[in-house]
């Protein structure tokens, strides 16, 4: 991984954060949040139920909503739950079992579905017609695929969250409060690390553009880093200030749709600044097989 120089990261900065205000990021994000509200009990369950085959499903969603609950605050973690409860497809014959689960998977990949539409749009690429049905499928099953991975990193993180939490018990026993700090470190670093990793798969996987690994870990660190900060802001903001108080039993649904719309922001410029970046670095970029160049970008190069 080549290392940036100051005066190129000015430039790509700058370049990203122009390119990223003019295709109206805020309506993009808009119209994700919008189809989020439809797809989270399907998406939370379908994780919780991949990752529940190992850890048990009730220690999964415990701490699925512990992550929420950091994130969005406790009200509406309980608020969460209780949709994740009214979704649950009940034990019935077998016919509706699939009906029920084919709904859930259904709306679960529509988020990411949705997602990949707008990622093309950022560069500029789009499906070649003859291919829809198939691109459909593959599209969807890429989709799922990406909630399955979104299973297995929280496995991960259930997983090193334990180590970790024992290893920090006997580090403050045995050394005192001095090297506690050091542990903490160490899992901000693995926390960091599990969402680059995410963002990487997610820039390399949903769009439909051939891009090289060496571009996507620049910008999925990137996006990570303001992520996490931003993450830190508005957890606080929330903390400070309720601003779903004026929309009474609607709240939670307008605190979810807040938090996605400030995560597709920031991944909206993610995916802007690995694009500038590649383009500044000379590394190829070519819209997939079953992909062309958009007619707007066509026409840009005339």
């Amino acid at each position: 991984m080549k290392i940036i120089k100051f005066k190129d990261l000015k430039s790509i900065l700058f370049k990203s954060a122009s390119s990223w205000n003019d295709v109206d990021p805020f309506r993009e994000s808009a119209t994700i949040s919008y189809f989020a509200i439809f797809s989270i009990p399907g998406l939370l369950m379908i994780i919780i139920w991949a990752a529940g085959i190992f850890f048990g499903e009730e220690a999964v969603q415990g701490e699925v909503s512990n992550q929420l609950g950091g994130i969005m605050g406790e009200s509406t973690a309980k608020s969460l739950e209780g949709i994740l409860e009214n979704s649950a497809v009940e034990d019935s014959n077998v016919f509706m079992k699939i009906i029920g689960i084919g709904a859930l998977v259904y709306g679960a990949t529509t988020l990411f579905f949705q997602l990949q539409k707008t990622l093309n749009y950022l560069w500029d690429v789009e499906a070649v017609p003859d291919n829809n049905f198939k691109k459909l499928l593959v599209d969807r099953a890429s989709s799922l695929g990406l909630i399955l991975v979104l299973a297995f990193l929280l496995l991960i993180t259930l997983l090193l969250s334990s180590i970790i939490s024992v290893v920090s018990d006997w580090i403050t026993d045995n050394f005192g409060d001095n090297i506690y700090f050091f542990v903490e470190v160490v899992n901000f670093l693995v926390s960091f690390g599990i969402v680059t990793l995410l963002f990487a798969i997610m820039f390399k996987v949903l769009p439909d553009v051939k891009i090289q690994w060496r571009s996507v870990w620049v910008g999925a660190m990137v996006t990570s880093l303001l992520f996490s900060i931003g993450k830190t802001l508005l957890g606080l903001y929330f903390g400070i200030s309720d601003p779903t108080s004026s929309f009474g039993a609607a709240g939670t649904i307008i605190l979810i749709m807040l938090w996605v719309n400030y995560t597709c922001l920031i991944l909206f410029f993610g995916a802007m600044f690995t694009k500038i970046y590649a383009k500044h670095f000379g590394h190829p970029i070519q819209p997939a097989n079953h992909a062309k160049w958009s007619a707007s970008y066509q026409l840009k190069q005339t």
